[in-house]
């Protein structure tokens, strides 16, 4: 009797585990599914780039290469002269990112810890300016850069995105979950505004900033429309810029311009590679309390 009344939780515990391991082996099976999805479209852009154009055409766009021309990314890299308009693209890139990383802190931090007049209006005021779009201050900023002489220049492609207001909306999101007794404790241990900042809020708040750093480098590579209205000469195109003049007549070297699109796009990858996590950490951080 005691042996019979033993057995239906050992076979309740099993079947629990059975039910586990299937649901787990449907989300990885829908994972895999989302990510072949994903995924696909990058496929057949490589397979264009490196199939012959008139052969892949005339078998019918497969799913594989077709005459493979596997020094396509070489020759679109070297023919373009992709090489100079990625150095200017990424010091573009570093300057925007640390300027708009560097005035989003400190705007943060004047939102979420100083107590000033006005504080949320002007909070709702600085996050207004995310609907505006990049159209509606194209003009006035091109007259303020060519006053300054900063045409075909890093200063003008670069200084008027050094200030985000996503960024400060993020890290203040951060900053808030700060507890106060550390601000207290901090304060009575003597420090000012500026070494609470440094070695308390923004170690707190670093996967936010992290996932933000990445976000503004993505932003900022991708931008079209500032550098080709703010630059007049060839050597000052970014690489957005040459890729979009890139191209050719000749039907036998179509496939060029795809190569050279993945040449461009992959900083993007191996960067979203790399920080993946720092992306999702930062940007579920303080969604979950408790």
């Amino acid at each position: 009797m005691a042996s019979s009344s033993a057995a239906p939780p050992v076979r309740s515990e099993s079947s629990r585990r059975s039910r586990l391991r299937l649901r787990q082996a449907g989300w990885y099976v829908l994972l895999v599914a989302l990510a072949l999805v994903v995924l696909f479209p990058i496929y057949v852009t490589v397979i264009r780039a490196v199939s012959s154009p008139v052969a892949y055409a005339e078998k019918g766009y497969p799913l594989y290469p077709v005459s493979p021309q596997w020094g396509a990314f070489r020759t679109a890299f070297n023919l373009g002269g992709f090489a100079h308009a990625m150095t200017v693209s990424l010091v573009m890139t570093l300057l925007i990112t640390f300027g708009q990383v560097a005035t989003s802190i400190m705007a943060a931090y004047a939102f979420a810890f100083l107590r000033f007049p006005f504080r949320r209006l002007a909070f709702a005021l600085f996050m207004a300016t995310l609907m505006l779009p990049i159209e509606v201050t194209l003009i006035p900023n091109l007259q303020t850069v060519r006053d300054w002489g900063w045409f075909n220049s890093y200063p003008g492609l670069a200084a008027p995105f050094m200030a985000a207001a996503l960024g400060t909306f993020l890290i203040r999101q951060g900053f808030m979950g700060v507890p106060s007794e550390l601000r207290d404790a901090a304060r009575l241990d003597g420090f000012g505004h500026f070494r609470f900042l440094t070695r308390v809020a923004v170690p707190l708040a670093r996967p936010v900033i992290a996932a933000f750093t990445v976000i503004s480098f993505l932003a900022a590579w991708n931008q079209y429309l500032w550098p080709q209205s703010s630059t007049t000469q060839e050597s000052w195109q970014t690489a957005q810029i040459r890729l979009a003049t890139f191209g050719s007549a000749n039907a036998q070297t179509l496939n060029l311009g795809v190569a050279a699109a993945v040449v461009v796009a992959l900083p993007i990858f191996a960067l979203l590679l790399i920080f993946q996590r720092q992306i999702v950490r930062g940007l579920t951080a303080g969604a979950v309390k408790g």
